[in-house]
């Protein structure tokens, strides 16, 4: 509950209990209903400004913005109870650590500027280990869930080779011919990778159906 400034104590008891109370209603009121589950406003603007953060930009709090959020929690609430009902196993908090150290070094260039930026920003440290750790369990997820059941043909990789990637290669290396086996491996991984993505898409447009979201419109006002 947010404490009361000082000059409030001049107020009678009931209307500084009401002064009090309504800022927290209106800062984390529900914005969407997962089945039983439920993801605040609160929720929506701390994602933002971990995103934003993430990417070097600034938060942008706009009711667009704040939908197409609430739209990536609802999903990312569907796949963590997914992963409690399975037990999946979430990668070490460790995992996250290259990435934010080099998030860190590309962009800062002392800790005190890193510190300030979280400040500003209104965000911590952990926040991002927090981001960047369910980024790799996403990944980890996807790949044992969904890309064992992937098979990439020949004539896809063929296709692939000489739509994408020859075209691109030779204009690299001055018309220089390229050779599918140079790209093979990295092509089937791509497009491995693309199934396994559109696989997840169809778990979650079932998930979604089996589930019930409820979007209170008042909060993306």
């Amino acid at each position: 509950m947010t404490r009361p400034v000082s000059f409030r104590r001049m107020l009678p008891l009931l209307v500084l209990l009401l002064s009090a109370a309504a800022p927290a209603e209106i800062i984390d009121r529900i914005a969407v209903s997962v089945g039983n589950r439920v993801i605040t406003t609160g929720d929506i603007d701390h994602d933002i400004r971990v995103t934003a953060f993430l990417n070097g930009t600034k938060p942008d709090f706009s009711p667009a913005t704040k939908r197409a959020t609430a739209q990536r929690l609802v999903e990312q609430n569907l796949i963590r109870h997914e992963l409690l009902l399975t037990r999946f196993t979430t990668p070490e908090a460790a995992a996250a650590l290259p990435a934010l150290l080099e998030s860190r070094k590309s962009r800062f260039l002392s800790d005190r500027d890193y510190q300030r930026a979280l400040q500003e920003a209104g965000i911590t440290e952990q926040d991002l280990k927090d981001e960047l750790r369910w980024q790799v369990t996403l990944l980890s997820f996807i790949d044992v869930r969904f890309r064992p059941g992937v098979q990439v043909t020949e004539q896809e990789i063929q296709d692939y080779f000489e739509k994408v990637v020859k075209p691109a290669a030779e204009a690299a290396n001055s018309g220089e011919p390229a050779s599918l086996e140079n790209y093979r491996s990295k092509i089937d991984e791509t497009l491995a990778g693309r199934r396994a993505d559109e696989e997840m898409d169809r778990w979650l447009e079932d998930a979604r159906k089996r589930t019930d979201i409820v979007f209170h419109d008042e909060a993306f006002q």
